[in-house]
């Protein structure tokens, strides 16, 4: 068992020895020399990037001038027309190191209004459901409204109640009176005028 245990490990490790990544560096330092040959000891180094002029140019030397105005002969074979991936990253991360200032920038400049928005927003919500609310008890009223018509419609005709028994009142106690008014003349006829009793 640990003889087959091991061989599966042999087998394994090219696998695990061929997983590493490795990178090819771009840093490349240039000797500027006095000599048009380049055959003397370089005076400056000259790193991956540095911008130069090109005075003149053969096959395999150049005779460049610095910005800080320094002359000087380099190998014609590592100059190049493009940018270099050094500058363009650094160019990169300079333009993305601006653009996240300007984005904190605006963030800022809109934290209030998006402040604003939002308590607008909030208020817009609660007079809707006011609306809805006020709707509601407007459709309650419409409805209890049409039931009153219904009910209107339907005792057209009719007295209210108190009326009714009002009118019953006065009738009784005029009736009361006008038969006490009647027992009392009768009696005073029967008996010559006089009131008895």
């Amino acid at each position: 068992m640990t003889t087959l245990l091991r061989c599966a490990v042999l087998l394994l490790l090219p696998l695990v020895a061929a997983a590493e990544t490795a990178y090819v560096t771009d840093n490349l330092r240039l000797g500027l020399h006095q000599a048009a040959d380049t055959s003397d000891r370089a005076f400056r180094t000259l790193d991956s990037g540095q911008e130069l002029e090109i005075l003149s140019r053969d096959r395999n030397y150049a005779h460049v001038v610095l910005p800080d105005g320094v002359q000087g002969y380099v190998k014609a074979a590592y100059l190049v027309d493009d940018k270099p991936a050094k500058l363009i990253v650094a160019e990169t991360q300079a333009e993305v190191d601006r653009l996240r200032a300007e984005l904190e920038q605006l963030r800022r400049q809109f934290a209030g209004p998006a402040a604003t928005i939002s308590a607008l927003e909030q208020e817009a919500s609660d007079l809707q459901t006011e609306l809805d609310a006020n709707e509601l008890r407007v459709s309650e009223l419409s409805d209890e409204n049409t039931d009153l018509r219904q009910q209107q419609s339907q005792f057209q005709n009719s007295l209210p109640l108190s009326w009714v028994l009002g009118a019953i009142g006065v009738c009784l106690i005029g009736g009361f009176l006008l038969g006490l008014w009647w027992v009392d003349r009768r009696s005073r006829q029967r008996h010559g005028g006089i009131r008895i009793y």
